[in-house]
């Protein structure tokens, strides 16, 4: 069996999910590791790292997503808002959508991630509202993440997307 980690990471996020699973293959078996390129077409498995824009992955990985034409997928992604598995399963279900027929979803895992302080002014500038201070509060618990729960379970995810 053949890997190839693909990814995309706004933030660094994605990368240290990328990165963890990297140690979980053996370095002969992985044929490409890094932003969405053809070369990693040539794996039996892809491995598909996003952040989340708007409810799904990114447009760069969306693409390349809709060019896969037979391999086995691990889907894995990273959201600034959240940690609920059911807000991870509407832009995991969002993702899929970008995948051929062809392609055999063998596993998914998805974590809350930080976000850029940036976010936080703009939360800062709302006007004062319950939903204000619920976006300011989940900025700070994301501050954390990805950690290494969050590594762990993705490790016990992909361990168990393989045969």
């Amino acid at each position: 069996m053949t890997y190839a980690i693909v990814y995309t990471s706004n933030t660094g996020n994605t990368r240290m999910l990328a990165q963890r699973l990297q140690q979980q293959i053996q370095p002969e078996q992985l044929v490409y590791m890094g932003a969405p390129n053809d070369k990693a077409l040539e794996a039996d498995m892809i491995l598909a790292g996003f952040w989340t824009d708007k409810g799904s992955c990114d447009p760069e990985m969306a693409a390349f997503l809709s060019r896969l034409t037979g391999q086995q997928v691990f889907l894995f992604g990273t959201a600034g808002f959240g940690g609920e598995a059911s807000y991870f399963e509407t832009i995991l279900s969002a993702v899929k959508k970008n995948l051929p027929e062809t392609v055999k979803l063998v596993g998914q895992y998805m974590c809350q991630g930080k976000m850029p302080q940036a976010v936080r002014r703009r939360y800062e500038a709302m006007e004062e509202s319950p939903r204000r201070q619920m976006m300011l509060d989940n900025f700070d618990r994301a501050l954390s993440h990805p950690d290494e729960g969050d590594l762990t379970a993705l490790e016990q995810a992909f361990g168990q997307s393989q045969p």
